[in-house]
């Protein structure tokens, strides 16, 4: 898989601390598996396992974790369920999103809810530890296969649409969105930034395409982050794509 999109690249989170996660999922193989992955690894503790979203909501509750590595569709209370409820329960945890590309009807929402990055479920261990470690350091992360959905999903409204028959899905890439004047309060420069962040750029991808240092590319998007009140880079894009980007 291609390396994982984010807004820090370079950046990795201190080890000294561990990072407390929790795992969410109803299958319990599967959360064995995650449990394998990431318990020990650069700090990393698995503090708690939950099989839904009510079980998850008291997990958090009861252990505080930093990080809560749930599934998006699970029986009883799925997991964007429960990430609502932790949303107006303002919970400090930070949740990555645990996906598979037949759920086209719920990754929208989760990212508007708050979903910090999405996870696919077939990742390997080393992007599963890192999507964690940037969670728990407030750093978005998504595949770029996630975010080329995520884009389209946004610019075509095709949420719902599911899986082919085989379970397969091939998202086409990300495209540039039409030349759009910048809204009101977004000045013609942090426009272009927005606009590169919806094409699924990296910082560093902006700044050489814009000729401005990866500093000056976070100071906008910082300010682009307040002005659209959005969260993240994939909420960004979205917002872009919906004033006409």
């Amino acid at each position: 898989m291609d390396a994982m999109v984010n807004s820090a690249e370079s950046e990795n989170p201190t080890e000294s601390a561990a990072v407390r996660v929790l795992l969410v999922d109803d299958e319990a193989l599967m959360r064995a598996g995650l449990r394998l992955m990431i318990d020990g690894a650069h700090g990393i503790e698995v503090i708690g396992e939950a099989a839904d979203g009510g079980a998850a909501l008291e997990q958090v509750r009861s252990l505080a974790p930093d990080v809560v590595l749930m599934d998006i569709r699970m029986p009883r209370m799925t997991g964007l369920a429960a990430l609502r409820a932790l949303q107006e329960e303002d919970d400090e945890a930070r949740v990555v999103m645990l996906t598979a590309f037949d759920t086209d009807d719920f990754l929208l929402e989760a990212l508007r809810a708050g979903a910090v990055s999405f996870l696919l479920k077939d990742s390997p261990p080393e992007e599963v530890v890192q999507a964690v470690l940037d969670a728990a350091a407030e750093r978005p992360r998504f595949s770029p296969e996630v975010l080329s959905r995520l884009v389209r999903l946004a610019s075509t409204g095709a949420a719902g649409t599911g899986a082919d028959p085989g379970g397969t899905v091939e998202p086409p890439p990300a495209t540039r969105p039409a030349e759009a004047p910048a809204p009101d309060g977004i000045t013609g420069r942090e426009w272009e930034v927005a606009r590169l962040v919806a094409e699924g750029l990296a910082n560093q991808e902006i700044g050489e395409t814009l000729f401005m240092s990866v500093a000056t590319v976070k100071t906008h998007l910082g300010r682009l982050y307040h002005k659209l009140q959005v969260t993240n880079r994939v909420q960004l894009a979205i917002r872009v794509l919906e004033l006409g980007g």
